[in-house]
């Protein structure tokens, strides 16, 4: 029985020692094991492949030896690239032909003792009512596994009477990686880079190798911190989207009068950016570049944001020819939905930017990275020009506050019906996003805690205050307090 905590939408997290441990990593192995077997490519073996990595926290190589002994326990075969970034194992996944899923042992933005799982199969996520139907398996012991030969049906609560006979293959995957990474810069004059001078923070997290092999390889100046691998996250924490997380990144682009400076998360899928003078870009104002430069290139593309993003960010899609799509929040989300449409481009507030055009259509924080170099080249203009030419408005961080799991949904179904009765203009794809003369507010309930979160934005401080004041009458009408 998984902890009811661990299965959110987007992927398993838990809290080492607490709500997740090694035998939690062993039964994903068994029950992603038997689900790929169902759908696997035609295999010599018949099993089923699965590539396997881990990100640096210290509880990661046990929870990744665990996984790959449930994986060969039922079965399947793994093929394990070790110590890298998650998207390192999207492109392990997405560049085998012979591979049918992959996992990647990782606690991402989280704090040093979470850790968890992102799943893939076939090249898609593996999320939500997947993530559900492992805990359904693992509560009923429902995988197939093999000792002398498939054994069919339910195995005994769990129990395995054999050694398992999947194979294991290591890979060293992170040179191609590198190599592939430089396809973003496909048709830039490299001497366009030479006098380039940029500042990279990988907060001790998973892509400072990558990082360090890819700087390398790149004209121009490259300044580098914390690209060491330490799980005790020692510097700062590595989650680009807290402010207090880009001082070190703030500085070193001050001190050495650098073009620009780009964060990574804890394992590699989430890009933070400051300019030159040391304004952060966030993820939507980060989409707003992306989508000129692929507009530019596929006129009236769809381009997919969460909705959270500006409504900056879809009327500067709209006004460039695009076909903006808000769309659910979540990195899974956001990438099913881009591969159901045909979208070259999607992301989220949080910093995840997905590339179909030219890559793979999976979060790559190290390859958005250099699309952004790219972006700057094709569009002759400064990452702290096209920052400036950006309209200014006024919005709040995403405000997050307690409601249990058990009241969260209802609460925003609540509020959904009485904006309906009052006529008001909502969208209701993720929660309700109200437009009002005085800008927007969001309330959703969160996927991954017992909490609702409330985001608004306006073009002045009185506006965003009335828009704080309707977010809050509504709560009140439901017997919540959001606080301050």
């Amino acid at each position: 029985m998984f902890h009811p905590s661990i299965l959110r939408e987007y992927d398993i997290r838990g809290v080492i020692g607490e709500t997740l441990g090694p035998a939690d990593a062993r039964a994903v192995g068994r029950c992603f094991g038997t689900v790929a077997r169902a759908g696997m490519h035609n295999n010599p073996s018949g099993r089923p492949k699965v590539v396997v990595g881990y990100d640096g926290r210290l509880s990661s190589p046990e929870l990744e030896a665990a996984l790959v002994g449930g994986l060969t326990e039922c079965g399947a075969d793994v093929v394990r690239i070790g110590l890298g970034p998650t998207p390192m194992l999207y492109y392990a996944e997405a560049s085998s032909p012979e591979v049918d899923g992959g996992i990647q042992v990782t606690g991402s933005h989280n704090p040093g003792d979470h850790n968890g799982f992102k799943i893939v199969l076939g090249g898609r996520p593996f999320f939500g009512g997947d993530l559900q139907r492992l805990g359904a398996m693992a509560a009923s012991a429902g995988w197939r596994y093999e000792s002398a030969g498939w054994r069919n049906g339910i195995a005994t609560r769990g129990q395995s009477d054999g050694e398992g006979k999947g194979g294991i293959e290591n890979r060293k995957v992170l040179g191609a990686y590198v190599e592939r990474l430089l396809g973003a810069l496909k048709g830039i004059d490299r001497s366009a880079l030479t006098g380039l001078r940029v500042g990279w923070d990988a907060g001790n997290g998973a892509a400072g190798p990558a990082l360090t092999a890819l700087t390398a390889l790149l004209p121009g100046e490259h300044h580098l911190l914390f690209t060491d691998v330490d799980g005790h996250f020692p510097n700062h924490h590595p989650d680009p989207t807290e402010e207090k997380n880009l001082a070190d990144l703030r500085n070193l682009v001050a001190a050495k009068h650098l073009d620009f400076g780009v964060a990574f998360d804890g394992d590699g899928d989430r890009i933070g950016v400051v300019d030159s003078l040391g304004r952060a870009i966030w993820g939507d104002q980060l989409l707003m570049i992306y989508a000129q430069d692929v507009l530019a290139r596929r006129p009236g593309a769809t381009i997919i944001a969460d909705v959270k993003a500006s409504q900056a960010l879809f009327d500067r899609i709209a006004a460039l020819g695009g076909e903006p799509v808000m769309w659910k929040t979540g990195h899974s989300a956001i990438k099913s939905k881009m591969a159901e449409l045909g979208a070259p481009l999607g992301g989220e507030m949080t910093g995840h930017v997905c590339f179909a055009d030219d890559y793979y259509g999976y979060d790559d924080a190290l390859y958005a990275a250099l699309r952004l170099i790219a972006a700057s080249v094709r569009l002759g203009r400064s990452v702290t020009e096209m920052r400036g030419a950006m309209p200014e408005v006024i919005n709040t961080p995403e405000l997050r506050f307690p409601v249990s799991d058990t009241r969260k949904f209802a609460v925003v179904t609540e509020v959904a019906r009485r904006l309906a009765k009052a006529g008001s203009r909502v969208n209701t794809v993720d929660g309700v996003r109200v437009d009002t003369m005085d800008g927007w507010w969001l309330l959703r309930a969160s996927n991954t805690q017992p909490a609702l979160t409330a985001r608004a934005e306006s073009s002045s401080q009185a506006g965003l205050a009335r828009l704080l004041a309707a977010i809050d009458a509504e709560l009140a009408l439901s017997g919540i307090t959001r606080g301050v």
